[in-house]
């Protein structure tokens, strides 16, 4: 069973999202290490949502009950109280997990609709799962489903055709209080995901004074590769640029009171979550500061018929997704169902070498004979499937045969069999 704990700017404030994203995340590790009921975990964080994915064995108590002690553990890893959690997250389960997943991963629920970067957050998600070793194959399949999804909604409708993102409606609505990109001097803090798109962005604005800092030495390195300068002087470089802008993922602000300067006019910009950038600066004459929250209130309304276009295309994600998780669960009876016809026949070929018939014809024609009456009740249990209708397959091959289905939790890993045995 899947479920999936969602905050996002809709539903939680940017204070409780900055605490999930720095402390949650180690969450995952410690539900499927140490739990006794998740048996895979993704952990989405961005600068505007955090969402916890996860697979529930089964059979499973309650959903309440794995609900509750998930975001106990959640709370205890990111510090803020179960009671504040509970009442900032919403839980989907089941097919709503992989609607939810596929619209998040097209950008349908982001700040700024179809934005560019999220589909690349979600398979980073999964990415990071793989190599802390707490993905499922359930989980596998939904996060690989959705890449798809997003892919098709870019390619087949008008969404994402701007190039819209975080980082290109910061600019814009920077971009009224400067007279000339090309004779802006800006400094790009940091040297993530973030900082490519944003020297992108400033480019196509006609920037050309660009300058990075990286607090984790980076910053040469990075520099050479994207044709800029580089500095190790923070305080200097702020105090140079017109407009600062940072992107790191640190869990501190980089940028504080203690190291900027009052003067003459800056502008400075937060895409950092946590954030990079003390709020107290603000105060300081001359600093315009520009963050996250202030980004997304100037977010601007969805583009009709994209939209409606591409929840249409995922709509039918979910339910082809529905429909091969469904297939997936009657694997197990037919694996069984196969593994009862091949033992009465190997029985039977056995009898017949035993009277002398050593010319494989016999054989031949029974295991042929096999193979036909197993390809109708395959291709019914795909039907039956597709139709929520699994469970009579499975009370059927018991009845008829006496075979003894596994539990889930004896189940083994049994990703795209049915088509295969069909």
């Amino acid at each position: 069973m899947l479920l999936c704990l969602t905050a996002n700017h809709q539903n939680a404030s940017f204070d409780l999202l900055e605490k999930l994203s720095i402390g949650a995340p180690r969450a995952a590790g410690i539900l499927v290490q140490n739990g006794d009921f998740v048996t895979g975990a993704v952990v989405l964080a961005t600068c505007n949502r955090f969402e916890a994915y996860l697979e529930i064995a089964e059979p499973l108590t309650t959903s309440s009950d794995s609900v509750a002690r998930t975001v106990r553990v959640i709370s205890e890893a990111s510090g803020i109280e179960a009671d504040e959690l509970t009442a900032s997250v919403r839980v989907l389960q089941g097919d709503d997990v992989a609607s939810h997943l596929f619209a998040v991963s097209a950008g349908l629920e982001s700040v700024i609709l179809g934005e560019d970067e999220i589909s690349g957050q979600v398979r980073r998600a999964l990415e990071e799962a793989r190599v802390a070793g707490t993905t499922s194959s359930g989980l596998e399949r939904l996060f690989q489903r959705a890449a798809h999804t997003s892919r098709g909604v870019k390619n087949r409708t008008a969404l994402g055709g701007a190039g819209r993102s975080l980082v290109r409606l910061a600019l814009e609505l920077t971009s009224s209080r400067i007279a000339d990109w090309a004779a802006t001097r800006v400094l790009i803090v940091g040297t993530g995901q973030y900082a490519g798109t944003t020297i992108a962005a400033l480019r196509d604005r006609g920037a050309a004074d660009l300058t990075v800092f990286s607090a984790s030495g980076r910053a040469a390195r990075f520099a050479l590769r994207h044709g800029m300068a580089a500095t190790d002087d923070l305080r200097s470089a702020i105090a140079d640029a017109d407009v600062v802008i940072t992107c790191t993922s640190t869990s501190t602000p980089v940028i504080t009171t203690a190291i900027v300067a009052q003067g003459r006019r800056r502008i400075v910009i937060d895409l950092g979550l946590p954030r990079n950038v003390d709020p107290a600066i603000a105060a300081i004459p001359g600093i315009e500061l520009l963050d996250l929250e202030t980004v997304s209130l100037h977010a601007p309304l969805e583009e009709l018929t994209a939209a409606s276009d591409a929840r249409a295309l995922v709509s039918e994600a979910v339910s082809e997704h529905a429909a091969k998780t469904a297939e997936q669960q009657l694997t197990p009876a037919i694996v069984a169902l196969r593994a009862h016809v091949f033992g009465v026949l190997d029985a039977e070929i056995d009898r017949a070498r035993a009277r002398g018939d050593s010319d494989g014809r016999t054989e031949a024609a029974l295991r042929h004979l096999a193979g036909v009456l197993l390809h109708t009740p395959s291709v019914r249990a795909r039907e039956l499937a597709r139709a929520g209708e699994a469970a009579s397959f499975n009370e059927a091959v018991v009845a008829l045969f006496g075979i003894e289905l596994p539990t889930p939790a004896e189940r083994p890993n049994s990703d795209g069999q049915l088509d295969q045995l069909a």
